[in-house]
């Protein structure tokens, strides 16, 4: 990291030289624009509106406009401000963190110590550490006097800057003050909702998600070209997204809870059902009935094959004693259901054969008696 700013921590008669590091920083992905006929890059220019010509950024000074009038303010004429040369972090008072309102923070600094001894530096962690109080500060950094919160954290000191009060706006919303009545049974549900998702803050759970799907679309752009489908590298259509739904408030607290509930036990449901599939044979029985069905005969097709045809019927309840033992024999249920089926199917298939030979028989008789009287 690279200093920004050297200053020193003003700790009533102490001073705590420091060097100052910005402790954040951006991760968003840099673009920037394009001409999307040619791709040529779009730059901005400094023109002047008078003579309109391209200002050098050393040419440009700051002005101030009000009622039609304009003072211009030269870059030694702000300089000369004294808040602006001040190189020193005010300590003016000692504040419980909790009576810090968290919309006032702005940016976080870390402080290095920036002498040859940090004595004095732990000397002010320690009293921060031992009363457990904050410390309000008051320094310039470029160009702008800042309020700010003196705090610790992995045993350095974290320099805050604050919004101003007058920065932070009111929030007056005529909305707000209708009458609203909130039942007994929404708060309970509502605080069994939150009690059903409270954990602890683990910032490195998080991440952001817009920046990883923008890597990924820049990636497959690199290997697709213009060729690229967004609808399949992200396996939805580009700009699809959640639409809002008005639905009643109990409804949705109830769907909630339902949901985290569920979640909770899926796990060891979906085990009992993996067991279940597994070791139950009844369901493939289920399973083929209608296969038996479909491809049994009529049941006056059966009583002429088993008027006509005995040794054909014995022969299909030795086919399903077969199929029986096989069973006994611990053979799946696919292939017992197979030879079930297959079984029905020879009963079927020899039913009919033997329909035609019934006939025939049929036609032999009366034909003999038709010859007997004459």
């Amino acid at each position: 990291m690279r200093a920004i700013w050297k200053g020193a921590i003003a700790f009533g008669l102490v001073n705590v030289p420091v060097k100052v590091y910005s402790a954040t920083e951006d991760h968003d992905i840099s673009l920037h624009q394009v001409h999307n006929a040619d791709g040529g890059r779009i730059r901005y220019q400094r023109r002047c509106e008078v003579c309109s010509q391209v200002i050098d950024y050393s040419d440009i000074e700051k002005a101030f406009e009000e009622d039609g009038r304009t003072v211009v303010l030269s870059k030694e004429e702000l300089k000369a401000i004294p808040a602006e040369n001040s190189h020193e972090i005010e300590v003016v008072q000692f504040v419980p963190s909790e009576q810090l309102e968290p919309m006032m923070f702005e940016k976080s600094y870390y402080l290095e110590p920036d002498s040859k001894s940090p004595k004095a530096y732990v000397l002010l962690r320690r009293a921060l550490e031992d009363t457990d109080r904050v410390a309000i500060v008051q320094f310039a950094l470029r160009e702008k006097t800042r309020l700010g919160a003196l705090r610790i954290k992995d045993d350095v000191l974290v320099l805050q800057s604050l919004l101003w009060p007058d920065e932070v706006r009111e929030a007056n919303f005529p909305s707000l003050e209708a009458d609203v009545r909130i039942s007994a049974q929404e708060r309970d549900m509502s605080a069994a909702l939150v009690e059903s998702m409270a954990a602890d803050f683990d910032p490195a759970s998080f991440t952001d998600d817009y920046q990883v799907q923008l890597r990924q679309l820049i990636e497959a752009k690199l290997e697709q070209g213009e060729s690229l489908d967004t609808e399949e590298t992200f396996g939805v259509e580009a700009g699809e997204g959640s639409k809002g739904e008005v639905i009643d408030l109990m409804e949705a607290l109830k769907r909630s809870l339902d949901r985290k509930r569920g979640s909770g036990s899926a796990a060891g449901s979906a085990g009992e059902d993996a067991g279940g599939d597994s070791g139950d044979a009844g369901e493939g029985e289920e399973e083929t009935k209608p296969a038996r069905k479909r491809s049994t005969s009529s049941p006056a097709k059966s009583a002429a094959a088993k008027s006509a045809d005995k040794p054909a019927a014995g022969k299909t309840s030795a086919a399903k004693s077969a199929g029986d033992k096989a069973g006994a024999a611990k053979s799946s249920e696919a292939k017992g259901a197979a030879s079930k089926s297959a079984g029905s199917r020879s009963a079927a298939a020899k039913s009919t054969t033997a329909k035609p030979a019934a006939k025939s028989a049929a036609g032999k008789a009366t034909s003999t008696r038709a010859r007997k009287p004459a």
